[in-house]
């Protein structure tokens, strides 16, 4: 079924003015961009500026009167958990449509493009690992599968998907690829990534960003930089030679920023030779922007900042999430005592505006739809050229034409495909194992739960499944 009604829904107030608004040249789309940032900082209050350096899950749904100054931008419909020592694991809503989603941030736009002072336009920003963590979104197999294919071909495919899938919402910054080193299995986050390989990491995530990047979404790479230490721990302090890290943890990184032409990137939790990535000015000026060129911008991860004056003096230029007001306080303090200049602030905010004014222009026109029965078809070949067979004791495999088969485990009839938090997808349609052995041309004999997920022990479940088995080949 094509998707497309609610597509052709534009924000297409951000490129329309009044004739009195086109005489301010940060207004005018037809002046270099760095001439119109340069009109729009020199008109910007302090306080604005501070504002332009967070982004936060919520909208206006929070009170319009807190966001007067504007605001980088905002994860719609997006909530922290309940639980305090959770809060890093975010609640999507799953109801809102495409329609719904798009609608929404046209509304947000408005809001920001025609009640603020100075109508800074918003970027809507959201999570798209292996799909788009939004209602009636397409599900394609982890990071760690798609590597697993070796396939940059296919990854072109699944990630141009992906994108078309974002860009009709509205959507123009995405929290994705997680470009980090799979380098011990115990680490909990390995699902995420492309694996141990740098080289193969470098091409998966290349393809990724591209696909994005060329429709006007902005990429954002993380978590920079190695943030698994020792036992797989997440992000322990690192202590890597400059050496090594050039020949092992840098190299998917640089690659998305030179090949793919990510603009964005988020820094890690931990802290590199005792200096957190955060706030860390050999890591993100030096290295970053000096040797590399990168002209983008740098965002922390979730509650990664230790202090917004610190990452800014060190090239940071966002702060995620916004805390409303406390960073703020700090910022102004800091200016007060001499801690920071306002031109320090005025280079990160800079940095900010190219790309806010370039990617709403950007992301303005072209094609707005997308078949959802194509893109599932795309995941089911991804889910085919994944598949790791690991061992085939006594050739088992491939099973004969109408063999009786039993199925046993609770997964047959829900699936665990991906993880939690970021990762979390809610897709338009799902594939359930049993269903597609029935359709198979197997005779199944029948399917038991044979165990509880919890990892408790049920003899009646186990009793239930030895006696389908029976019945089977």
């Amino acid at each position: 079924m094509k998707i497309l009604g609610y597509c052709c829904i534009l924000i297409l107030f951000l490129c329309s003015f009044t004739q009195s608004e086109k005489r301010l040249p940060y207004k005018d789309p037809t002046l270099p961009v760095e001439e119109r940032v340069k009109d729009l900082l020199n008109r910007m209050t302090v306080e604005e500026k501070f504002w332009q350096i967070y982004m936060m899950p919520g909208d206006l749904d929070l009170g319009k009167e807190k966001f007067s100054h504007g605001i980088f931008g905002f994860q719609v419909s997006t909530v922290g958990a309940d639980n305090p020592e959770l809060k890093q694991l975010l609640q999507y809503n799953p109801t809102l449509t495409a329609r719904e989603t798009v609608k929404k941030i046209n509304e947000i736009q408005r809001f920001f493009v025609e009640k603020t002072r100075l109508g800074i336009p918003i970027i809507a920003f959201d999570e798209a690992l292996h799909g788009l963590v939004r209602g009636g979104a397409t599900a394609f197999p982890q990071a760690i599968a798609l590597a697993a294919s070796f396939d940059t071909t296919l990854m072109k495919k699944v990630s141009h998907a992906i994108a078309m899938e974002t860009k009709t919402r509205g959507i123009r910054q995405i929290l994705s690829p997680v470009v980090n080193l799979a380098t011990d299995v115990r680490w909990g986050r390995v699902e995420e990534t492309y694996g141990e390989d740098p080289y193969l990491s470098a091409c998966m995530g290349v393809n990724f960003v591209k696909s994005f990047e060329e429709l006007g979404v902005i990429t954002t790479p993380k978590h920079f930089v190695a943030n698994s230490g020792d036992g797989g721990r997440d992000s322990n302090p690192i202590h890597f030679t400059e050496r090594y890290l050039e020949e092992t943890h840098f190299v998917p990184f640089k690659a998305c920023f030179m090949e793919g032409g990510s603009q964005s990137v988020m820094t890690a939790y931990n802290m590199l030779d005792g200096t957190p990535c955060t706030a860390n000015p050999w890591l993100l000026i030096d290295k970053l922007r000096g040797e590399w060129g990168f002209d983008g911008f740098v965002v922390t991860d979730w509650g990664g900042c230790n202090s917004q004056t610190a990452g800014i003096k060190a090239g940071s230029n966002l702060e995620m999430p916004g805390t409303i007001g406390d960073s703020d306080r700090e910022l102004m303090a800091s200016l007060k005592a001499g801690k920071i200049t306002e031109g320090e602030i005025d280079l990160r905010v800079d940095q900010l505006l190219d790309v806010i004014l370039a990617t709403h222009e950007a992301t303005a026109g072209g094609k707005r739809n997308f078949d959802q029965e194509a893109h599932h078809a795309v995941a089911r070949q991804a889910a085919a050229q994944t598949a790791v067979l690991l061992k085939n004791e006594g050739d088992l495999l491939p099973l004969a034409p109408n063999a009786r088969v039993a199925v046993i485990g609770d997964m047959a009839l829900e699936p665990r495909y991906q993880g939690a938090g970021s990762s979390l997808v809610n897709p338009t349609k799902l594939d359930k194992p049993l269903d597609c052995l029935k359709e198979s041309g197997l005779d199944v004999v029948g399917h038991a739960q044979g165990y509880l997920r919890n990892g408790k022990e049920d003899a009646g479940l186990q009793q239930a499944a030895v006696q389908l088995a029976g019945q089977a080949d």
